[in-house]
């Protein structure tokens, strides 16, 4: 699903404008992003949990020129489904 799609099947079921529901789906998101960039979880009961760990800096060799690359640490997010998600997926 595409957020277009998104933000057309928000629009259909909660009965906005589009526009309505671009702000609605965008606020959503960018909340989310929020949140995560200073460093705290998003608990969303039933779905999941977003929250971001910390990835140490190592070096590596890329294989096809066998150039070593150093990356730096750095925050990634991450996602884990809640058990009500988890058993949708799986039926």
């Amino acid at each position: 699903m595409t957020k277009k799609e998104l933000v057309d099947l928000v629009s259909r079921k909660a009965h906005l404008t589009k526009r309505g529901a671009v702000e609605a789906v965008d606020v959503f998101l960018n909340e989310i992003g929020r949140v995560l960039a200073k460093g705290e979880k998003v608990k969303l009961s039933g779905f999941g949990t977003f929250k971001v760990i910390s990835m140490k800096g190592k070096t590596v060799t890329v294989p096809k020129s066998d150039k070593v690359v150093t990356i730096k640490a750095h925050r990634s997010p991450r996602f884990t489904a809640g058990k009500k998600l988890r058993r949708q997926v799986s039926r």
